[in-house]
């Protein structure tokens, strides 16, 4: 089932502009799901008024271009009155799109259990993304009942192989018995609808995977210091927006290390090559305005607080693509910052 890659990457204007045509073409949210038949998307009926909207991919889903992200406070124990409210409120504002994973949490997986008890009650107002980090069949499926059973589901819309970060793992997973077969199955059982793939430590590895699979989404990490190291946008984009994948962003405001309101911990609270002696130097508008212009089809943000929740939509509700210009002086402003603002590329 490998998919090769087509030709060279496209010059940058180029590229820039068919990603943009490519989110500018949708189908309406809770159409049926091309090539199978009687299966319907959820549809949040507030999103299209709330927020700019673009195609998931080949899904047939029309995603907000914000979405939740299921870590931040909607990961911390024993913090229901703080995540739960900030899940209910991402849907009150138009979000359609929520993703989480069974590693959110740690062994509680206090991720899934929150979104669960929304999902419990609003299911069918939410595109609803997890993940196994198991790189088996067997294990991968364990987690996946543990995760409709958290979520309060009997199905996924997305099942993703979490945090594909080095060759060896795309080999497990493609070897028999890997955690490919369990994708396959559990989207043939119709336990889960689509099938991606997530990673932000190195584009090859993603490369080797998209490869392999013809998977529908891809969830990879892009902000305006990605061109300093590691590039995804220069080496993975391309091939993501070749495939028609449906394109998650995340690791935007890189856990709050690339913005300027961003004060560092104490030097003993830090560790190995991570530390940081200052802040970032960009807005979150601005952290938000450089991934939103590439040709993505949302973005995830895990959010503090119901406050934070709301600025960040405010922000999308009124996004216009920046210019080749704005890109690259953000990119620019970046540089002093790329090390804390990529802390989870890898570097040797």
């Amino acid at each position: 089932m490998t998919r090769p890659i087509h030709g060279p990457p496209l010059p940058r204007r180029d590229f820039l502009k068919a990603g943009g045509l490519a989110a500018a073409g949708f189908v309406a949210g809770g159409a049926a799901v091309p090539g199978r038949p009687g299966l319907t998307l959820p549809v949040n009926p507030r999103t299209e008024r709330a927020m700019p909207t673009r195609n998931l991919g080949r899904t047939g889903y029309r995603v907000g271009a914000f979405s939740l992200g299921g870590q931040a406070a909607v990961e911390q124990p024993n913090n229901a009155e703080a995540a739960i409210p900030i899940v209910e409120r991402a849907l009150d504002l138009g979000i359609n799109y929520i993703d989480t994973a069974a590693a959110y949490g740690g062994r509680d997986r206090w991720s899934q259990r929150y979104i669960g008890e929304v999902m419990r009650r609003r299911r069918d107002e939410t595109f609803l993304a997890s993940k196994t980090h198991d790189r088996t069949r067997d294990g991968s499926l364990r987690l996946l009942e543990d995760s409709l059973t958290l979520l309060q589901t009997d199905h996924l819309d997305l099942w993703q192989l979490h945090n594909l970060s080095r060759m060896e793992q795309v080999e497990q997973i493609f070897a028999p018995g890997g955690a490919i077969e369990a994708l396959v199955e559990a989207r043939d059982q119709g336990l889960v609808r689509f099938l991606g793939v997530t990673g932000h430590a190195d584009p090859d590895v993603l490369i080797a995977a998209l490869e392999r699979f013809p998977f529908d989404t891809i969830l990879l990490a892009l902000n305006a210091a990605d061109r300093h190291h590691r590039s995804f946008i220069e080496r993975l984009l391309p091939m993501a927006v070749e495939q028609q994948l449906g394109i998650i962003g995340m690791k935007i405001p890189a856990r709050s290390r690339i913005l300027s309101s961003w004060t560092p911990p104490p030097a003993e609270e830090q560790s190995g090559w991570t530390r940081a002696s200052g802040p970032g130097t960009i807005t979150m508008r601005e952290a938000l305005y450089y991934v939103l212009s590439l040709p993505v089809s949302t973005v995830i943000v895990g959010c503090d607080s119901v406050a934070q929740l709301e600025e960040n939509v405010r922000h999308t509700a009124a996004f216009t693509p920046l210019s080749e210009g704005q890109l690259d002086a953000l990119t620019q402003k970046t540089e002093p910052i790329a090390r804390q603002a990529l802390f989870f590329r890898t570097w040797s």
